[in-house]
């Protein structure tokens, strides 16, 4: 017994120093910084801190999967940080560290239930450990410096905090901090509330709150009669109803949109292909969520013949309705320009289509809830990742330059002011532009004024080493070599808009004359009075 009371007591000391060293690391590198690839390399470190002071996670079966995702994604933030990589980064090392303490997996949905509560009382499990400690210390009486470490654990670090807190709130505080110690000013204090921030997510970590992790019990399918109206006959009355609406809707987007024929009285095509696209998803969001209600597998209707044939066919009318979709939103992007908002909304749509096959397998399949849950949740965990590790925005900035109307594309005249807000995404397309024999002199000036701006700033950006970055310092390099390949010459530096056109400021107007300071006194009197013509008679008169 005194020895697994001495492993523990280990254990949680290991767990305690692995906490606050990456609090320390944490706020020294991320206070008043920019990220950079700092942010992956921490990541990093969370992971090796984590699994050493918690070996089950490397070790058990369950939780290496998720394990392996968090450290795919702590390389793609040290590649490039962004939001998206650092949510999935999280949320693969939390399922890791909460997987050790179940016997399945189960499905998604149960899972991201799971991590709600997880995040509601992670900040209090310190407060709870040291509870523990605390009685744990009062049943074998007090022992050893490491008893007193933990007696004293809890006052210390509240009084640290409350203190903390007290001194951002009130300035009288903080000036009576300030001359006990002159250090301890407003930036001590956000070190330290940002250190406080990352202990308690570590801790939740190494210390995660204790769930209870019951097993979904295998319980009936509900039959599609037990719902109010549904029965195999209304089911097929309204799969026919159904199919013959989508086959009006498919049957005009093929007539007019796919083969390009010319439609009735004013419409023009454009504004046929440009209508509806959010909306025709939506429609077939609804459809694939009555299949999921109304022909759940064991179901009388799931096992009709008829009904399978209908969904089936549903089910391919919706995939050419999703395919319309994207046609339209591929016209639209021709039309004007493309984004990565528009690149993600096509994503989007490739993943309702994936979604509605995999409704329709799991009918024909007789597959359960969990595996359409987690095929889908596995589909868009793929598409994300991709996104983590492809630059949209790089890949609109080029599809922009390429298809810019004043280099013979179809598209649109280049928006130099969108490519402007992108930065360092659009450094290297511009160069392309650039660096085109083609291209109007009006053009180039302006397109070379938008480029050196993202080319210094991204500049600035790598020469800190808090925001230096794997794919900035590529891209940059990539950028001075064709600068210095084709001599490209510094943009003359000059008050521009966002579009690279000179912005001329109005000579400012002259001020209204006065009497009293505009008009000179030696206009009006002659210093030579000699120099007066004589007086006529009237006048001495």
């Amino acid at each position: 017994m005194a020895g697994t009371t001495g492993r523990a007591d280990w254990s949680f000391l290991t767990k305690l120093i692995g906490a606050l060293l990456l609090a320390g690391i944490g706020q020294a590198l991320f206070v008043f910084q920019s990220g950079g690839s700092t942010i992956g390399g921490f990541a990093l470190l969370l992971i090796l801190v984590v699994a050493l002071v918690r070996p089950a996670l490397w070790r058990n079966r369950a939780s290496r999967p998720a394990l392996a995702a968090a450290i795919l994604f702590a390389l793609v933030l040290a590649a490039d940080p962004g939001p998206l990589a650092l949510l999935l980064y999280w949320t693969m090392l939390t399922l890791a560290a909460l997987l050790v303490r179940a016997a399945r997996f189960g499905d998604g949905w149960r899972w991201t239930l799971r991590l709600i509560p997880h995040g509601v009382l992670s900040p209090f499990m310190p407060l709870r450990d040291l509870g523990l400690l605390n009685r744990a210390r009062d049943r074998r009486g007090p022992r050893g410096l490491g008893r007193i470490a933990t007696a004293l654990a809890l006052p210390i670090i509240g009084t640290i905090l409350f203190v903390a807190l007290f001194a951002a709130a009130n300035p009288l505080i903080e000036n009576f901090l300030m001359r006990f110690d002159a250090r301890l000013g407003p930036e001590t204090i956000i070190r330290l509330i940002f250190a406080g921030l990352i202990f308690l997510a570590v801790w939740s970590l190494v210390r995660p709150p204790r769930l209870v992790f019951v097993a979904a019990e295998a319980k009936p399918s509900f039959a599609a009669g037990a719902l109010p109206g549904v029965t195999p006959a209304s089911v097929i009355l309204s799969l026919i109803a159904f199919n013959l609406v989508f086959a009006l809707q498919n049957g005009l987007d093929l007539a007019f949109l796919w083969s390009g024929a010319p439609l009735p009285g004013d419409l023009t095509l454009a504004g046929y292909a440009h209508r509806g696209a959010y909306p025709l998803i939506a429609t077939a969001l609804l459809a694939g969520l009555f299949v999921l209600v109304t022909l759940r597998p064991g179901s009388d209707t799931a096992r009709s013949g008829p009904v399978r044939l209908l969904v089936t066919l549903w089910i391919a009318q919706n995939l050419l309705l999703v395919a319309s979709t994207i046609y339209r939103t591929f016209d639209y992007i021709e039309s004007y320009s493309l984004t990565g908002l528009r690149i993600a909304a096509l994503l989007w749509m490739g993943l309702v289509a994936i979604g509605l096959v995999l409704i329709c397998y799991r009918l024909l399949r007789a597959k359960s809830a969990a595996w359409l849950i987690n095929a889908n949740m596995l589909a868009a965990l793929l598409v994300l990742t991709g996104c983590t590790v492809v630059d949209l925005d790089r890949m609109a900035a080029g599809w922009n330059v390429r298809h810019a109307r004043e280099v013979g594309g179809r598209g649109v005249p280049l928006d130099l002011c969108y490519l402007n807000r992108l930065g360092s995404s659009a450094l290297l397309p511009l160069l392309e532009l650039e660096t085109r024999p083609d291209l109007p002199a009006e053009l180039r000036d302006r397109v070379q004024w938008v480029r050196e701006k993202a080319l210094r700033a991204l500049s600035e950006t790598q020469a800190d080493w808090h925001g230096w970055t794997l794919r900035g310092e590529s891209r940059l390099a990539a950028a001075r070599s064709i600068v210095a390949e084709h001599r490209l010459p510094a943009a003359r530096v000059l008050h521009r808009d966002c579009h690279g056109r000179e912005i001329v400021t109005p000579p400012p107007a002259p001020p209204a004359m006065t009497m009293e300071t505009d008009v000179d006194e030696n206009m009006l009197v002659p210093e030579d009075n000699a120099a007066l013509p004589p007086l006529t008679e009237n006048e001495v008169r």
